[in-house]
C-alpha cells in the first residue's frame, strides 16, 4: 500500500481522536506537485488548534518524516503541518469559511494551470 496514502489515514485518524471538527482530505496528485494530499481540519480554539498541530507534527515524525514543521506558530486562528507529501491545515471556524480551502481544491484544476 502506499506509504502517503496510509499516513493520510493516520493522520485524519489523529485528529479525529483528538477531536477535531469537520475533517476533510483532499487528493492533490492531478491538481498540484506541492503534495499528494491535503487533509482540512477546524480546531475550537486556539489551544485546541495548536494542540492539533502538534499532535499531527508528532504522528509525522514518527512516520519518519523528520523534514516536517508546522508554520503559523504566531497565528491563533490556522496552523500548517507540512509534511512534505500531505499537508494539513488547522482552523478556527470562522477562518476555515473566510478561506474555502474546501472550495478552491476541490475544484478541477486544467494541467495547463497547474504550476504553483
Amino acid at each position: 500500500m502506499d506509504k502517503t496514502l496510509d499516513l493520510k489515514k493516520v493522520i485524519i485518524k489523529t485528529l479525529d481522536l483528538n477531536k477535531a471538527l469537520d475533517i476533510v482530505s483532499i487528493d492533490l496528485k492531478d491538481k498540484s506537485s506541492m503534495a499528494d494530499y491535503m487533509i482540512i481540519a477546524s480546531g475550537t480554539s486556539s489551544r485546541h488548534i495548536q494542540s492539533l498541530s502538534e499532535q499531527v507534527l508528532k504522528k509525522l515524525i514518527d512516520y519518519g518524516m523528520n523534514e516536517s514543521k508546522i508554520e503559523g506558530k504566531e497565528s491563533s486562528e490556522w496552523k500548517l503541518v507540512d509534511g512534505i507529501d500531505l499537508i494539513v491545515h488547522i482552523f478556527h471556524p470562522e477562518k476555515r469559511k473566510f478561506y474555502e480551502l474546501e472550495k478552491m481544491w476541490s475544484e478541477f484544476i486544467p494541467k495547463e494551470k497547474l504550476i504553483i
